[in-house]
């Protein structure tokens, strides 16, 4: 496995083929000027359309790895996280709405403070003010029964250590729990601005019948996870 990849993206990807080629051009252009090593994976969920054509196209460092079906944002982003070569991961969303400018800010934040995950806050949400009222009201409950505060949960732009996020417990729903789990397991979070953008095409696949029952019921199981957990580090040993 390479050494020398400082930072992976990665992209989760459910029917966004008019999407990928213009973020594919961010993200080059985001990495171009610096000095380090990067990749981008892309995840096709269970594509429909030519979303997979479109990721096949693109030129390295761009990878891309399929699922065997639609298995939902968490499972992509974990396929990625396991299929990562850099020391870093950065995340953005398949939709175009998560600007990748702002992944090597995030990394230079995180290697000059010393941190382990850098997220994102969106200062200037460009969605619709229901779903700005719904994401208000669902970090506020996550950080009350979760103790941890983290203004931006639901932002999907952030970098972590990829050691941090392979130690995570993987369950349908992770995705929406990433800062916090990865506090739980005893690592440094940071939290800074960064761009959002309107959503250029396609639509939302989320909304809150669909999934405020699950995001209830995954509440009360990281609760339960917080509760069960131990953080254990091996500080010496010895012997042949």
């Amino acid at each position: 496995m390479p050494d020398d990849i400082l930072i992976s993206v990665v992209i989760p990807v459910k029917d966004e083929e008019a999407s990928i080629p213009e973020l594919a051009a961010e993200i080059g252009a985001a990495f171009s000027g610096q000095s380090y090593a990067w990749e981008a994976v892309w995840v096709d969920d269970g594509s429909r359309d030519a979303s997979r054509a479109r990721m096949q196209e693109l030129p390295p460092p761009h990878r891309w790895i399929a699922l065997d079906r639609n298995h939902g944002q968490s499972a992509a982003f974990m396929a990625g996280f396991r299929a990562a070569r850099g020391l870093w991961v950065g995340t953005l969303d398949g939709d175009g709405q998560n600007d990748p400018a702002d992944l090597p800010r995030q990394l230079a934040y995180a290697l000059e403070h010393g941190v382990d995950m850098v997220n994102g806050i969106r200062a200037q949400r460009r969605d619709a003010w229901h779903r700005r009222l719904l994401s208000r009201l669902g970090n506020g409950i996550r950080n009350w029964l979760t103790g941890y505060t983290v203004r931006d949960v639901g932002c999907s732009t952030r970098v972590v250590r990829r050691e941090a996020l392979l130690e995570l417990p993987f369950f349908h729903g992770m995705h929406r729990f990433l800062p916090t789990l990865v506090a739980m397991k005893g690592y440094r979070i940071a939290e800074i601005p960064v761009n959002h953008r309107p959503r250029r095409r396609g639509r939302s696949k989320y909304g809150f019948w669909n999934r405020a029952p699950a995001a209830a019921s995954d509440l009360f199981g990281v609760r339960w996870l917080q509760s069960r957990n131990r953080n254990v580090r091996v500080v010496a040993s010895g012997g042949g």
